[in-house]
């Protein structure tokens, strides 16, 4: 096995510095540096030689040492004597150097000051939400086509697509749905049971999971679930140039493939949120029944009066809209998508994050409006 590349130095009786390469010269080895041979060379030898007998296996790890070492003789107007390299190596070399590297060919190291880096982000930040904003006119048009009955779609996409984002999610939805119902009630009980008053469990979890984390706990889910899903499909179509056909074809591509997904996840959300809330309170009761020994129909008439109509209806719309954002930040990232294989990964990896700074981002702000209506 050959070592890894090495070099050392002599001195010839004419005073040639002789540069003694030996070892493996491999991209995947540890190399040596210039460093050592501009230090030898500033000490202005009459001419460099080398010697090559010691040469194990090489690539164009070589090639390139040795092009820094010829353009720092070329520098210092150091004569090079490239006998003692190999015919191959010296054949290579006089390939590089045949053709001059052309003026302007490699991209100038450039210091931006702080502002200049500042206004490329802003700059960058104000394109994309401009996308964004025309994105969302473009789906306000196309939704509008649906309902007047004009928009081009196949309704056999959009069922398909309502079982995938409904019925085949109901398995993660379940198990984080009980999971966090399970949580609420547990951290409840901890502090509930110190003043005596665990019933209140059921109130704590029902009027969490009707209002706030049946919806948000479903939203993030689809997002990683459906979400990411939609900006995959959608970029690998934009790789494929199927979007481009649909194009040519005359067919917009946001009502045949953005519209049914948005429809998709606006139809199924509400329901999964339903779903998700009840799960939740099956979660709190396995606490409230099994770890604080409350009795069932207690458990269950407290969690009843506790929730509201109002609760469970601001939730419903909370999801909703959250459907709609999750379905636009996938959209968007896919249809945004690069041509290339990696591009796909990106868009799917930007989707699952813009969904879910929309979907918390939202949250807040319902909130705050909630409040504000008393609601």
């Amino acid at each position: 096995m050959d070592q890894r590349g090495e070099i050392t130095f002599s001195s010839a009786a004419n005073g040639t510095l002789v540069l003694h390469l030996a070892g493996a010269w491999q991209l995947h080895g540890h190399l040596p540096a210039t460093a050592e041979v501009e230090h030898r060379l500033a000490a202005q030898p009459p001419q460099l030689g080398f010697d090559t007998s010691a040469l194990g296996v090489w690539d164009t790890s070589l090639l390139t040492f040795l092009g820094k070492v010829l353009a720092l003789c070329g520098q210092l107007q150091v004569a090079v004597d490239r006998s003692g390299l190999p015919s191959g190596v010296q054949r290579l070399l006089a390939l590089a150097e045949a053709v001059p590297e052309r003026t302007g060919a490699r991209g100038a190291d450039v210091d931006e000051s702080m502002l200049e880096r500042i206004g490329r982000a802003t700059l960058s930040r104000t394109r994309a939400a401009t996308d964004f904003v025309a994105f969302l006119g473009l789906a306000a048009v196309a939704i509008a086509r649906f309902v007047i009955g004009r928009a081009r779609y196949r309704r056999s996409d959009l069922l398909l697509l309502v079982q995938q984002a409904g019925a085949e999610a109901l398995p993660i939805v379940t198990l984080i749905s009980f999971l966090v119902g399970l949580i609420l009630a547990f951290v409840g009980a901890v502090q509930l049971q110190q003043f005596g008053a665990t019933i209140y469990v059921a109130d704590l979890v029902g009027i969490a999971m009707a209002r706030e984390m049946g919806a948000m706990m479903t939203a993030i889910v689809m997002a990683g679930r459906t979400g990411a899903s939609y900006a995959a499909q959608l970029g690998s179509m934009k790789v494929t140039q199927e979007t481009d056909a649909l194009t040519t074809m005359g067919i917009s591509p946001l009502e045949f493939l953005v519209l049914p997904r948005m429809l998709a996840l606006f139809v199924m959300m509400p329901l999964l949120c339903l779903y998700a809330d009840f799960v939740g309170m099956l979660g709190g009761a396995a606490v409230g029944t099994g770890l604080l020994h409350l009795q069932p129909i207690s458990y269950y008439q407290q969690t009843a009066a506790a929730v509201k109509l109002g609760d469970v209806v601001g939730g419903i719309f909370k999801a909703s809209v959250y459907g709609v954002l999750i379905a636009i930040s996938g959209c968007l990232r896919g249809m945004q998508c690069g041509n290339s294989s990696s591009a796909v990964g990106d868009a799917t990896t930007s989707a699952v994050v813009t969904s879910i700074i929309l979907v918390i981002s939202a949250c807040g702000l319902f909130a705050v409006i909630f409040y504000i209506l008393g609601i």
